[in-house]
């Protein structure tokens, strides 16, 4: 018989999916600009000094080409923009606008709002426990299993 119970991954991504969609639907009811769940994710871990479009790309576990389509799509809206990287005459480091910080901040405060939410639903208690559980570092994922 097959296991109906949803695996430890596929129930993060859910929940990761919770607050992607309410920070869109809540950035598209207050008119800022539109952008994908992939560039939630690049705002996500992008850092406030800079950071190159590999870095991004494997922060967030997608092609370098994704991550740059992404880049490329912000720094059009004018949420993000491009400068030289001090450290590389090659490579261009990857910063918010001042839009985009902006938009950054507005952000984080609908995910304190959802969050809240959450915690009215679920509990205060729960939502603590599950943040101090993914706080907890877990080290590097195990090789395989040996035989």
């Amino acid at each position: 018989m097959q296991s109906t119970a949803r695996d430890l991954p596929q129930l993060l991504g859910e929940a990761r999916r919770w607050f992607d969609e309410g920070l869109l639907a809540a950035l598209g009811a207050a008119g800022a600009t539109p952008v994908s769940p992939t560039q939630v994710q690049l705002f996500a871990v992008l850092d406030d000094q800079g950071t190159t479009v590999s870095e991004l790309a494997r922060r967030m576990g997608v092609t370098r080409q994704t991550a740059h389509q992404a880049v490329h799509g912000l720094v059009a809206a004018g949420l993000l923009e491009q400068l030289p990287d001090p450290t590389s005459a090659r490579q261009r480091l990857i910063r918010r606008s001042p839009d985009g910080e902006r938009a950054h901040r507005r952000a984080r405060t609908i995910l304190e709002r959802l969050e809240e939410r959450l915690a009215e639903r679920i509990g205060r208690e729960t939502v603590d426990a599950l943040r101090g559980a993914l706080e907890t570092p877990w080290g590097r994922p195990p090789g395989p299993d040996p035989d």
